[in-house]
């Protein structure tokens, strides 16, 4: 009976209603008193509004044009910030000024100094040393205004504008030395507005940081003066041979002048430049009131005079990339590192350096006028990467323009190799056949050297004789039709290789239209000689404090080779371009006795020669042309690239254990020399040890940096084990001066310890 009836309080639904019901007037109640409230206060507001209302000729003059300031200001505001944090990024490290602190001694391969670059902040002459005159003549020069602004000088800024403005070219800056301080601390030299508007964020952040006499400081101490120079102290030292504390005014004036254009007004290039440059900044002297005529008239009536350094042969370009090189790797250092003063042995050749050098001047000032080439490039590195000499210019003193680094150029034909190593990765042989016939992409129809065509080839002879057509065929084929698709497959190749340089997507990207440069396009030839491992260029062999303590070695922590083409590719290639050489365009670069594979490069109206090639010890390349990208008298790069690039690896090839590239017969003898009469420093190179040797003393390193870095970390005194040999006379301890076993028995013994 209970289950017929069941009891009405026990039903929940009326309840979980009236429950709904209540939450339902609940919040319609709170919506309608909200609305309430809000009209009351909403009409409080506005009746408080209105006892404000401005209208008339007062509203228009001061409320409408206040109520445009503040929204304008606002939005400036919010883009000033936008601007700013791209420049503020550059702070967030709080060891900012602690980085720009580096000084490094540079040493060659086989552990005698060659150079120096950067400057050690404890040993800078402080602002108080510096003579009066010099600080009076930089700031009368580069900023009159310099105490009297706050990072940013507008007066300045508009009397260089109107200057300008008048003189119809830039013949007046207006970057304030805080700016130029922000540049040289946290930007590059490009010519962007981006670095610009980061430059003027930078330069007020300095001056909220620093006392205008610590700015200053460090601007006479970083600033860049020509021939490897950092700071007034080290510019006066290089061009004067004294001190900076003991300068005339006469080269305070001279120095001073080196701020704006160190190449251009170096003294050691041009000394009338140098001098009238000095003149004029005795003029700011007395125009800006810091001196009078009667002051400077000594300085103007005996100028000074430099010390001659024409004996002096320092391979400036290479110690410019390869400090480069160490502010990128003192970033991969563990913290644990806190020096800011390094040694460092760089895989540099001396010997074969100073043959380059005089090697290229020589083939330039015989036959430079005749094929209508003033410039040249040149690397030679070893088949892991170690850059043994560079070729930044015929002189460093006129244009201390890196051409081997900082150039990009066409590479023509010498690009060819990657595209027929793309195509052999791809299901191609050496032997397979493709038409020489004419071919269009779009409107674009290339054309052979021959002028005409020559049917079905190989491409194996395709290569030998840089048949233009074929690499564009093949960019099609390789893309089953789609020729864009194919071309991006040969720029991933050339990735693959380290070509890093833009490589952007054209129709005549086969045949060597992008640009790259020649440090890149010479390693990444090394390649094909390790059987498809690529390399990465560098100058570093190993890197220690000036204690001792070894902080990184290039074999132990350095980028390991990477397999990018297959064993089979790179031996087919080898065999493709050792017929370019015994067969084809590059017959100059023969080696007698050595085997040697290469490849061509000729660009349009023979702007760009180029010769690209390698053996079983070394790869190099030599780019040959004109800075103002004016044609050659058709010189072409069989001709004399390939000439100086025989010549610079012949005398390479003196003195070492001569190494077979695979597929290819063994070497015989060292090729002849093609000017034995050259005398550098010393011998070619020095007597050589066996590889048996060589092993041995590299495993007597590693025991003693092992045993060091055991000692460091146990609290005992780091590089007291590590660092073989002695102190030099100039007081750089010299470091290990074995190669590395990338020689494979190809090491000299030390010299001079």
């Amino acid at each position: 009976m209970t289950d017929m009836f069941p009891d009405p309080g026990d039903d929940w639904r009326p309840r979980l209603k009236r429950l709904l019901l209540d939450i339902d007037a609940r919040i319609d109640f709170a919506v309608f008193q909200s609305g309430k409230w809000t009209r009351e206060i909403y009409e409080r507001f506005t009746a408080f509004m209105d006892r404000a209302h401005v209208a008339g000729w007062r509203r228009w003059l001061f409320i409408e044009p206040l109520s445009e300031m503040a929204t304008l200001g606002t939005g400036g505001l919010v883009l000033m910030l936008a601007l700013a944090l791209p420049a503020f990024r550059q702070t967030s490290d709080d060891d900012w000024l602690k980085k720009s602190d580096l000084a490094v001694t540079f040493l060659d391969r086989y552990g005698n100094v060659i150079g120096s670059r950067g400057i050690k902040h404890t040993e800078s002459v402080p602002l108080d040393e510096m003579p009066d005159n010099l600080i009076k003549a930089v700031l009368a020069t580069e900023d009159r205004r310099f105490y009297d602004h706050y990072g940013i000088d507008i007066q300045g800024v508009f009397r260089a504008f109107v200057t300008n403005t008048e003189a119809g070219g830039v013949v007046q800056g207006g970057s304030t030395i805080t700016q130029q301080l922000a540049k040289n601390l946290f930007l590059s030299n490009e010519r962007t507005y981006q670095r610009k508007i980061n430059e003027a964020f930078l330069a007020l952040w300095l001056e909220a940081h620093l006392s205008k006499n610590e700015i200053l400081k460090l601007y006479l101490d970083r600033a860049y003066l020509g021939g490897g120079a950092f700071g007034v102290d080290a510019a006066a030292r290089y061009y004067f041979g004294k001190s900076v504390r003991d300068v005339t005014l006469a080269e305070a004036a001279m120095i001073a002048g080196l701020f704006k254009a160190p190449t251009k007004f170096s003294p050691l290039v041009n000394l009338p430049a140098a001098r009238a440059r000095a003149n004029v900044v005795l003029d700011n002297l007395v125009d800006n009131g810091f001196m009078t005529e009667g002051q400077v008239y000594g300085a103007r009536r005996n100028p000074a005079t430099p010390i001659d350094r024409a004996a002096e042969d320092s391979p400036n370009y290479y110690l410019d990339w390869a400090f480069d090189e160490m502010r990128k790797l003192v970033e991969t250092f563990p913290k644990s590192v806190t020096a800011r003063s390094f040694v460092v042995r760089t895989a540099l050749d001396s010997n074969l350096q100073h043959y380059a050098e005089h090697e290229v001047e020589s083939e330039l000032r015989q036959y430079g006028r005749d094929y209508g080439a003033s410039q040249v490039a040149a690397v030679v590195a070893d088949l892991d990467g170690g850059v043994r000499a560079m070729i930044g210019g015929r002189d460093y003193g006129a244009s201390q323009f890196n051409r081997a680094t900082d150039a990009l150029r066409q590479p023509g034909s010498s690009f060819k190799p990657y595209v027929y190593a793309t195509a052999l990765a791809n299901g191609f042989t050496p032997s397979s056949v493709v038409d020489d016939s004419p071919v269009c992409i779009g409107n674009w129809c290339p054309h052979n050297y021959s002028g005409g065509y020559s049917g079905p080839v190989t491409l194996l002879e395709a290569i030998t004789h840089s048949i233009n057509v074929i690499p564009v065929k093949l960019s099609i084929m390789l893309g089953k039709g789609n020729a864009k698709l194919g071309r991006a497959m040969i720029v991933q190749t050339a990735r693959n290789f380290g070509i890093n340089t833009p490589l952007p997507d054209t129709p005549s990207l086969p045949i060597g239209a992008d640009g790259v440069n020649v440090l890149e396009h010479a390693v990444a030839d090394a390649t094909f000689p390790n059987l498809g491992r690529a390399v990465a260029p560098h100058a570093a062999l190993e890197v220690r404090t000036d204690s001792g303590q070894l902080v990184w070695r290039f074999d132990r922590d350095g980028p390991k080779p990477r397999q990018v083409i297959t064993p089979q590719v790179a031996l087919d290639m080898i065999k493709m371009q050792n017929s370019v050489v015994e067969n084809g365009t590059g017959r100059r670069a023969q080696l007698d006795g050595v085997p040697t594979c290469g490849k061509t490069g000729t660009t349009n109206d023979w702007r760009d020669g180029w010769f690209v090639g390698y053996t079983g010890n070394f790869v190099g390349a030599v780019w040959m042309g004109n800075d103002d990208y004016s044609p050659t008298k058709r010189m072409t790069g069989g001709t004399l690239p390939a000439m100086t690039w025989h010549n610079i690896m012949a005398y390479a090839h003196q003195g070492i254990e001569l190494r077979a590239l695979p597929g290819l017969p063994p070497p015989t003898h060292a090729p002849a020399l093609v000017d034995a009469s050259f005398k550098g420093n010393e011998a070619p190179h020095p007597v050589l040890l066996t590889r048996k040797g060589t092993d041995a003393l590299i495993q007597v390193e590693q025991m003693l940096d092992n045993a060091d870095h055991a000692r460091t970390a146990e609290g005992g005194p780091a590089g007291s084990l590590g660092a073989l040999g002695s102190a030099t006379p100039d007081g750089v301890k010299r470091t290990d001066t074995f190669a590395t076993a990338a020689d494979r028995g190809a090491v000299t013994a030390p010299r001079g310890d």
